[in-house]
């Protein structure tokens, strides 16, 4: 909570002010601000770059499927537009490409490195807490705006993803922004704001397709309601933003359907080389219902964790967002309560149902859908989350001298730190102390809450108490999520904790308690660097505990799960079929570490071929692509079940002698996908001759 919750002048008419005053803003804070306030935005700024650029390479490569795709588009033009995963253009990744152009544009000024693809998401991290510190400190004070700022920078799954590469860290900045312009037009009614909004969420859409649609509603709705203008006007803009959006999206969208299908690279993750198939499909309507063909595993939610209300806060995914879960929704309900005599056109009030519709909207989504699911995903609730609870706590305390008030701000202290105890209580082996030293802060600070009467510095150690009760538990988690690296296509902030039943980590065996898929989890996660550890035996039918990176944990039905990867990694992944690899062939969602020796053989004579290699599975050819720094083809896209290339089609590849070597692997097909890999790999078996590098089978297809 804050003590300042003086209101900041709200803006009346229409705006002054531009898109670059805007900017200006945000980075030095309002021109009538008091003296304190801008020393204090840029020094929030300043902690958290250092908190999300600190040891940045430490990761490695991250997730070697963009980096790959990333060298890619800084190599060749036509992969940097649509997204292939090779410089050949045999395949794009599985997304849309916007967050591969501004790594690969960071590459081709920087140079290849883990830096140079890292560095864009920890600006992007430090815009979104800036853009938020802005949103809220247009109608509330700045000691709130502070509040909403610093809760988002330390919001564990944000310090992950925000160093990181996955896509994700565009998609929270963009719709960050989205919210930013639609309030300014509720404020305004000046149609250029709501075109903005469009125009972000179209680029969000070529970030990671119809999950920017998710608060499409909340903008719409709000803007409709609030906007201080005739019905007829506000619908007229309200299409004005659609068209935005629509524009902005489909430019490209556009391109990759009309270019002939042998004219371009294949669409990653779609099984009839359509990029609508992809959005509608696999990346879209299938996330919902489950039903997605030719994905990781078959079945509805079986993999991911069981669907339900109850969803973010277990396991896994507690520890990346649910610590002000709970304090949110009390805190956002209190504030409508708090505002339900405001006139329609009140943007203090619209500011608070923007952000509360956008929090729960996303959180419902997550929790029922039935698709592929990752703990990370839940990055996009932390930017509302963090301004709700500032505002909420904010206009609570305004309301102190109540007893009522008192009392709600005390249940909402306790709680935090009930759930905290419980989200610490997961990771047995990691600060066993740390929930006791949370709930008993909290006790203190809910003593503290309820005493009627208190001056200024009373009033400040309440204050301090609380907010040290609320985000000891949290700061730790991201903490320590920045003291490791964090490689593979599925990670996930904080120390390692059980699971059940999937829930975004994945197994290393049957059904049961498994290992989160960081800390040398399922599929990937963290990894300090020359790390060793024991092996982890699991029960008949559960996963394997994890060792620490590059140790497998192994099942006693025979089950083996792979160890972390990465540049840093010390061991080798190993088989569980489906979901990973044999040593030294990489895996589904994990990549491989490639000895000096094959680097060498494949890297021999690379001008003369158009892939050095090709290997099944997207992770699998990144690693070797990254290594020789060539293009290998991924045989089947990211999960090994797209029908790209044809057997027909490699065997003309092959036949030109476009391609060196084949790197021997095995990744399961699921969900109904295509089984061109099995039959490529069947015929290179047949008709080739292996040999055997270390762990590694390689056929050389020149000969």
């Amino acid at each position: 909570m804050t003590t300042d919750a003086i209101a900041a002048p709200a803006p009346t008419g229409r705006s002054p002010f531009s898109l670059r005053a805007s900017v200006r803003s945000v980075a030095f804070g309002k021109a009538d601000a008091a003296r304190w306030e801008r020393p204090a935005l840029l020094a929030l700024l300043a902690l958290t770059t250092i908190l999300y650029v600190w040891d940045l390479s430490a990761s490695g490569w991250a997730n070697s499927f963009y980096s790959a795709a990333v060298q890619a588009g800084a190599t060749d033009w036509t992969a940097f537009f649509y997204g292939s995963s090779d410089a050949a253009n045999s395949i794009t990744v599985d997304k849309p490409p916007a967050s591969l152009w501004i790594m690969a544009l960071s590459v081709r000024l920087f140079g290849l490195s883990s830096w140079s693809i890292l560095i864009p998401e920890a600006v992007m991290g430090v815009a979104t807490v800036g853009i938020t510190y802005a949103t809220v400190r247009r109608h509330f004070s700045a000691k709130t705006a502070l509040l909403a700022g610093g809760l988002l920078a330390i919001t564990p799954v944000a310090v992950l993803m925000f160093r990181f590469n996955n896509p994700d860290a565009l998609l929270v900045l963009l719709t960050t922004l989205a919210v930013y312009f639609t309030l300014r037009g509720v404020e305004s009614g000046a149609i250029r704001w709501v075109i903005w909004t469009g125009v972000m969420v179209g680029f969000a859409f070529l970030t990671k397709q119809l999950q920017a649609f998710l608060i499409l509603p909340v903008l719409a709705g709000v803007y409709l309601w609030t906007a201080p203008l005739q019905c007829g006007r506000r619908m007229l803009h309200a299409l004005a933003a659609l068209g935005a959006v629509i524009l902005s999206a489909g430019w490209w969208v556009a391109i990759v359907e009309l270019v002939p299908a042998d004219l371009r690279p294949y669409i990653g993750g779609s099984q009839t080389n359509s990029f609508l198939e992809l959005t509608f499909g696999y990346n879209g309507l299938g996330r919902l219902t489950g039903d997605e063909t030719g994905s990781v595993t078959g079945g509805r939610g079986s993999q991911w964790g069981a669907t339900g209300i109850l969803r973010l806060f277990t396991g896994e995914m507690g520890g990346q967002i649910a610590w002000l879960l709970p304090a949110a929704l009390v805190l956002f309900v209190f504030a409508l309560v708090f505002l339900r005599t405001a006139k329609r056109t009140d943007p203090k009030r619209a500011l608070l149902v923007l952000l509360g519709g956008w929090l729960i909207v996303t959180a419902v989504a997550f929790s029922f859908m039935a698709g592929i699911f990752h703990a990370y995903y839940t990055v996009a609730l932390a930017p509302p989350l963090a301004a709700v609870v500032a505002i909420g706590a904010s206009m609570l305390w305004e309301r102190r001298s109540h007893l009522w008030a008192r009392i709600v701000a005390a249940v909402i202290v306790l709680g935090t730190a009930a759930l905290a105890f419980y989200l610490l209580s997961l990771a047995t082996d990691w600060l066993p102390w740390l929930g006791y030293v949370a709930v008993a802060l909290a006790v203190v600070a809910g003593v503290l809450l309820v005493i009627p009467k208190r001056g200024k510095r009373f009033a400040g150690t309440t204050i301090a108490l609380v907010l040290v009760s609320a985000l000891v538990a949290p700061t730790a988690y991201s903490l320590e999520t920045v003291s490791v690296g964090h490689t593979g296509s599925i990670v996930s902030a904080g120390p390692a904790v059980a699971t059940s039943g999937g829930g975004g980590g994945g197994p290393g065996g049957g059904a049961g308690s498994v290992p989160a898929a960081n800390d040398n989890g399922a599929f990937g996660g963290r990894h300090p660097a020359g790390s060793t550890g024991q092996l982890g035996v699991g029960q008949p039918g559960q996963g394997g505990q994890p060792g620490r990176v590059g140790q497998p944990g192994v099942g006693q039905q025979g089950q083996v799960g792979p160890g972390g990867t990465g540049p840093n990694a010390t061991g080798q992944n190993s088989s569980t079929g489906a979901f990973g690899a044999f040593p030294g062939r990489g895996g589904l969602l994990g990549g491989t570490t490639v000895s000096s020796e094959v680097t060498s053989i494949l890297s021999a004579d690379a001008g003369h071929y158009r892939w050095v290699a090709a290997a099944i599975g997207s992770n699998t050819a990144a690693s070797y692509q990254l290594a020789t720094n060539h293009a290998v083809m991924s045989i089947g896209g990211f999960n090994g079940s797209d029908p790209s290339p044809t057997l027909a089609q490699f065997q003309a590849e092959v036949a030109a002698g476009d391609i060196h070597y084949f790197v021997a692997g095995e990744v399961g097909r699921a969900n109904g996908g295509s089984s061109t890999s099995t039959e490529i790999q069947s015929w290179i078996e047949t008709t080739f001759t292996a040999t055997k590098i270390g762990a590694v089978t390689l056929y050389n297809l020149s000969k």
